[in-house]
């Protein structure tokens, strides 16, 4: 990750707040040890026309990837935890729409670094959940519930 000065990190929390999310998920992985994952993502979205834009916080990032979709739009998303961290931390003094989901999305991390048990991964599922309603969420399909039905004898 490139070195930025406060001038860029407000620019681009201002994109975040604008045009990106911040978000969490349960993803299913049979290769986990609970059989799923929680997916921790950062994504910027502009028309394919000023894709630029998008490649230029891919090298200042360095990490993830961006995709062109057949409506004109594009996206630049991170979703790895050690990057997604780091991103949210340099960009916490500047966000103002998204503090609640950089806030929340930094809890999980955090305590997906110490969790020990079923109980403790439940925890961040529940938190998990919460994206939902402040990103307004509607395709959310796995949630908390699913993992304790799993996870519960």
């Amino acid at each position: 990750m490139k070195f930025m000065d406060s001038i860029i990190l407000v620019y681009i929390a201002g994109f975040l707040d604008g045009d990106g999310s911040i978000f969490f998920q349960i993803i299913p992985r049979n290769d986990y040890k609970q059989k799923f994952q929680i997916r921790s993502s950062i994504a910027f979205y502009q028309k394919t026309e000023y894709k630029e834009i998008l490649e230029w916080l891919k090298e200042i990032f360095g990490a993830g990837y961006i995709r062109h979709r057949k409506t004109g739009i594009s996206d630049y998303t991170i979703v790895e935890s050690k990057k997604v961290r780091k991103i949210l931390l340099l960009l916490q003094p500047y966000v103002r729409l998204k503090k609640k989901q950089t806030e929340l999305g930094l809890e999980i991390l955090d305590k997906l670094d110490t969790k020990k048990s079923d109980e403790d991964f439940l925890e961040i599922c529940k938190l998990v959940d919460k994206f939902k309603e402040i990103n307004y969420s509607k395709k959310r399909s796995i949630t908390y519930e699913n993992v304790n039905k799993f996870l519960s004898p």
